[in-house]
């Protein structure tokens, strides 16, 4: 699958006799905002606004270069417990792996994504990137509400549901997710759950 400005190349190669013809199936706009320029003048990125300043992102999504921002939206960053959102955006080391989870190594238009598509993140972790029918999914999810808002120097889908990884996660949250969450309710009642906190 090939696209132009995430425009997809329907029929290639028509020569004539003074050029080339490729037809596509939408107008090509104009870009001239970075990624960071999106975040910064997006009404429902402003959580994400504030997350990227902390974390001294800013100079990436700026710079010359091909990504793909999967841009958690102020709906996402509201589905986590209040408590969670604080403590990553109070730890430098976890908020950096959290928005590097959220930036693929390359530019990525929903046009080229095929189901069952493997991308590795800029925090060296890996996302299932894939289609349901006419929606795009994440790890399985249809979790991406706005896609293909295109950037000088990539692409950027938003997404309703924050990604974290394991390593922003407390050792409580993770065993919570696995087949020892029995053991934490333990540590709980036992009044020990500061410590995996």
């Amino acid at each position: 699958i090939v696209t132009v400005n995430c425009a997809r190349l329907l029929k290639a190669d028509h020569h004539a006799t003074n050029g080339v013809v490729h037809v596509i199936d939408k107008v090509i706009a104009t870009t001239t905002n970075t990624i960071q320029q999106i975040i910064e003048t997006e009404d429902s990125l402003e959580t994400l606004r504030t997350a990227v300043a902390a974390s001294d992102l800013s100079s990436l999504l700026e710079s010359e270069g091909q990504y793909t921002l999967l841009a958690p939206t102020n709906e996402a960053f509201e589905k986590i417990p209040r408590e969670t959102l604080t403590r990553i955006l109070g730890d430098p080391e976890a908020l950096r792996d959290l928005l590097n989870h959220h930036i693929l190594k390359s530019a990525m238009c929903a046009e080229a994504i095929i189901a069952g598509l493997t991308m590795e993140t800029l925090e060296g972790t890996t996302l299932d990137v894939g289609c349901s029918g006419e929606e795009l999914t994440l790890n399985g999810k249809p979790i991406i509400a706005n896609k293909d808002v295109l950037a000088t120097n990539g692409v950027v889908h938003f997404v309703n549901e924050l990604l974290i990884p394991d390593s922003a996660k407390t050792v409580f949250e993770l065993a919570q997710e696995s087949e020892v969450s029995k053991s934490t309710d333990l540590f709980r009642q036992a009044g020990l759950s500061s410590h995996l906190t």
